[in-house]
C-alpha cells in the first residue's frame, strides 16, 4: 500500500470540490471555470486584459534594457537542433489536415503566443488540443518537442503531462487532466535560419521555443506538479523537482547570517508583512507566471557576486537546472550569458529553509528570471503550502520572452 504523503489529502469519495467536476471535458469545463463570481472567473476576469497589451517584456524597473540579445550566428558547438527541428515540424504539418493547419500555424510574432496558461481549465484554445487529435497528429507534435529539447528536459516535460495524466487517474476526473490535455501550436514557418517556433501549454507544463539563427531560446517556461511525483502504475517512481528544491536550500545553508537575513524578503510564506496582493490567488508567490509578459519585477535579496563561492556556484547550478530543457549548445551559450551579469544578479528567498521547510525563491538577472513555488491545494485537500505541489517559473526579462528581441532584430535586417 502507497505511503506518499499526498494521498494524506485525497477528497473523501463523493466530495463537490470533485463530483462537481465529473463529465465535463476541456470545452464544457471551460465554459463552467469562465463564470463570473466563481474562483476561477475571477482569475480569467483578472487575466485575460493582460494578455492583450503590447508586448514589453519583464523588467526589472519598467524600463527594456537594449542590447542584452545581440543576433548573432550559433557560435561553433552552440547550434540548436535545427535540422532535425525543421524536419519533425515537416512531417507534423503533412499529417494535419487542411483546416487543422490553419489552426495549428501562426505569425511567427503574433500575440497568440502570449495566450498560453498553466492552469487546468482552457482559457484560450489556441493551437491544437492534443487530446482530441488522432493518434499521429499527438506523436508528430511531441516528436517536435523531442526533436528540440535536451533529453533530460523533454524527459521533464513528459513526466509533466504523464503527473498531470496521473492526478487525473487518483482523484477522478481523467476528462479534464490527462497526460494529452495540451495545446500545440506553431509560430513562423520551419526555416534552417529564419525565426520560428513552437508553444506546448497546459495544466502544469507550458513551453514556448524559438530558433533563429542556429540560436534557440525557451521562455516563458511554466513546469509544475501536484503531486511532484507517481507513486502506482506504469511511470511509478516518476519524481520531478527535487533538484531544483535541493539546490535552493544547499546555497541558502551556504550563506552567512547576515546574507541569510538579506536573502530572506519574507519569514512565513502567507506573511503580514506583505502588500496586498503579494500572494496571488492562483499564482501564490511567484510573480513572472502566465500573462505577466510585461510584469516590473524588481531585484529583492541579496546579490549573488557577494556571495561565498560555493553559494555563488549553487546559484549557477540554479540556473543551469532552469536550462536544462535546452540542448547542450544552447545551453552553454545561455549560461556563458548568464555569468556575464554575475554582478547584476540577485537571489531572494521566502519562507524557512531547514530541512522539510516549504517556500520560494528567485534568481533573477537582466536576461533570467527562476522561480520555484511551493504551493497549497487544488486538486488535493489542504491550504497551505505542501513540498509536493511545486510550480517553477523561466522567463527571458528585458524583451526576449518568445524570442521576440531575436525576431525584430532579423525583421530589421530583412525587411
Amino acid at each position: 500500500m502507497s505511503t506518499a504523503e499526498f494521498r494524506r489529502y485525497l477528497y473523501p469519495e463523493g466530495h463537490a470540490r470533485i463530483e462537481g467536476l465529473k463529465g465535463l471535458d476541456a470545452y464544457t469545463y471551460r465554459e463552467v471555470a469562465s463564470r463570473r463570481g466563481t474562483f476561477t472567473g475571477d482569475l480569467i476576469e483578472g487575466w485575460t486584459p493582460l494578455y492583450r497589451a503590447e508586448f514589453q517584456g519583464v523588467t526589472s524597473d519598467g524600463t527594456v534594457r537594449e542590447g542584452l540579445f545581440p543576433l548573432e550566428p550559433a557560435a561553433p558547438g552552440e547550434e540548436a537542433p535545427v535540422a532535425a527541428m525543421v524536419a519533425a515540424a515537416d512531417r507534423l504539418l503533412r499529417t494535419v489536415d487542411e483546416e487543422s493547419r490553419d489552426r495549428l500555424t501562426h505569425g511567427v510574432d503574433s500575440s497568440d503566443w502570449q495566450t498560453w496558461a498553466n492552469p487546468e481549465f482552457m482559457q484560450f484554445d489556441t493551437g491544437l488540443r492534443l487530446e482530441f487529435q488522432p493518434a499521429p497528429v499527438r506523436e508528430a507534435a511531441l516528436a517536435l518537442v523531442e526533436a528540440s529539447l535536451s533529453g533530460a528536459g523533454h524527459g521533464l516535460v513528459r513526466d509533466m503531462m504523464r503527473i498531470n495524466g496521473f492526478l487525473g487517474e487518483v482523484v477522478g476526473l481523467p476528462d479534464i487532466l490527462n497526460e494529452y490535455s495540451y495545446n500545440f501550436a506553431l509560430y513562423g514557418s520551419p526555416d534552417p535560419r529564419a525565426p520560428w517556433g513552437w508553444q506546448l501549454f497546459g495544466h502544469h507544463c507550458a513551453v514556448n521555443c524559438l530558433v533563429v539563427e542556429g540560436r534557440m531560446t525557451i521562455g516563458p517556461v511554466f513546469l509544475g506538479a501536484e503531486p511532484n511525483e507517481i507513486d502506482a502504475g506504469p511511470h511509478a517512481g516518476t519524481r520531478a523537482f527535487d533538484d531544483r528544491i535541493a539546490l535552493g536550500t544547499a546555497l541558502m545553508a551556504e550563506l552567512t547570517p547576515e546574507q541569510r537575513e538579506r536573502a530572506v524578503i519574507y519569514r512565513e510564506m502567507v506573511d503580514p508583512a506583505m502588500p496586498p496582493g503579494r500572494v496571488h490567488p492562483g499564482d501564490e508567490r511567484h510573480l513572472a507566471g502566465a500573462f505577466q509578459d510585461n510584469r516590473v519585477i524588481p531585484y529583492e535579496g541579496v546579490r549573488v557576486a557577494e556571495l561565498p563561492p560555493r553559494a555563488r556556484d549553487l546559484a549557477f547550478d540554479i540556473a543551469e537546472a532552469f536550462l536544462a530543457p535546452l540542448p547542450d549548445g544552447p545551453r552553454r551559450a545561455k549560461l556563458r550569458e548568464v555569468r556575464r551579469h554575475v554582478g547584476e544578479s540577485w537571489f531572494a528567498w521566502i519562507g524557512g529553509h531547514a530541512p522539510g521547510d516549504v517556500f520560494y525563491y528567485r534568481l533573477q538577472s537582466p536576461v533570467l528570471i527562476a522561480e520555484l513555488d511551493h504551493h497549497g491545494g487544488v486538486f488535493l485537500d489542504y491550504d497551505t503550502p505542501r513540498r509536493f505541489h511545486v510550480h517553477t517559473v523561466l522567463r527571458v526579462p528585458n524583451g526576449n520572452d518568445y524570442g521576440r528581441s531575436w525576431v525584430r532584430q532579423w525583421r530589421t535586417r530583412r525587411p
